[in-house]
């Protein structure tokens, strides 16, 4: 895998500052059943990290001491309950084939309880598209999952959000977000009776597998030039990173989930690394965040980020 860094940090992207933390990401590990091109996390089944219980202790900690009001997780739950207990809204992020994973067959049933919201990777609402990208049997398997929501009350219940996540198949902007979530709603419910909340449409990010492909295939400087070109500098007052931090499996801290893939660590004084214990007491409102050339992912066109389009996100 291609160390992206080095290439992405001689673009010069606009300053930004921090605001008031709102969200606290945490990524559990980087195992996965599946791999899939587009993965910003570089996750797969051969992945080991993963977040022991002091680290998820700190995690707990740092939610009740901060009262930070939502907790973003990728790659497993094991704070979920003590976090809603706290009164903390929990998004887990996840995609629907691990529903039927040996050992996961409670995992619906485990965030429906605890009214965990659901974030799903949904690629395509066309079986042939998603067999293309994540594999044979995925289709059926993703829609079988979104049954089992759907019956557990998601996406019918208000206090079960039910969201899917698209990403573009290869090095373009994603489609407009109104439009294509009307298209995922019309079909899944027509075709298969599944209901669902909102489609987050991401920008792929030129980072860990997607970017080491594009240099290879000689297109990442034209992918490049793509996002730069659909930059909007009103879409830096909405980027996710002012208002969030991304933790790793480790409890290192990161200004976002994609700089914690890039190995570029919270900026903060002259130690190299930021712990997540570090910052209990600490107010990081108004420091600078660090940024390189793929945060014009973010900014590009409609925008994007982990609550999908800035722009319609915010209308």
């Amino acid at each position: 895998m291609r160390d992206m860094l080095p290439l992405l940090d001689k673009i010069t992207f606009p300053a930004i500052k921090r605001g008031a933390l709102d969200t606290l990401q945490v990524n559990v590990g980087y195992r996965c059943n599946q791999s899939c091109f587009h993965c910003h996390v570089n996750a797969g089944p051969t992945r080991t990290e993963e977040m022991t219980s002091d680290v998820a202790d700190v995690v707990l900690d740092f939610l009740k001491r901060r009262r930070v009001p939502t907790l973003d997780i990728t790659g497993g739950a094991p704070e979920v309950t003590e976090a809603r207990k706290l009164g903390v809204k929990v998004m887990d992020r996840c995609n629907l084939t691990i529903l039927e994973q040996p050992g996961q067959e409670d995992l619906a049933e485990f965030l429906s309880e605890h009214q965990v919201e659901v974030a799903a990777s949904m690629p395509c609402y066309l079986e042939d598209n998603v067999e293309r990208q994540r594999g044979k049997g995925v289709f059926d398997a993703s829609i079988r999952g979104l049954k089992k929501l759907n019956a557990l009350g998601y996406g019918r219940d208000p206090k079960l959000p039910l969201n899917l996540v698209y990403n573009p198949q290869g090095p373009s902007l994603p489609p407009a977000q109104v439009s294509l979530e009307a298209d995922y709603k019309r079909v899944l419910r027509e075709q298969y009776g599944i209901v669902f909340n909102k489609l987050f449409v991401l920008a792929n990010m030129p980072i860990q597998r997607f970017g080491s492909t594009l240099v290879t295939k000689g297109e990442f400087e034209g992918y490049i030039d793509l996002l730069q070109h659909a930059h909007l500098d009103a879409n830096l007052d909405g980027v996710m990173c002012r208002n969030l931090i991304s933790v790793d499996w480790r409890g290192y801290v990161y200004d976002c989930d994609f700089n914690q893939m890039l190995n570029l660590p919270l900026g903060r004084g002259a130690g190299e690394r930021v712990h997540l214990s570090d910052l209990f007491d600490q107010d990081i409102a108004g420091d600078d965040i660090r940024v390189a050339g793929h945060c014009y992912g973010c900014t590009a066109g409609q925008g994007s980020s982990c609550g999908g389009a800035l722009k319609e996100a915010a209308e």
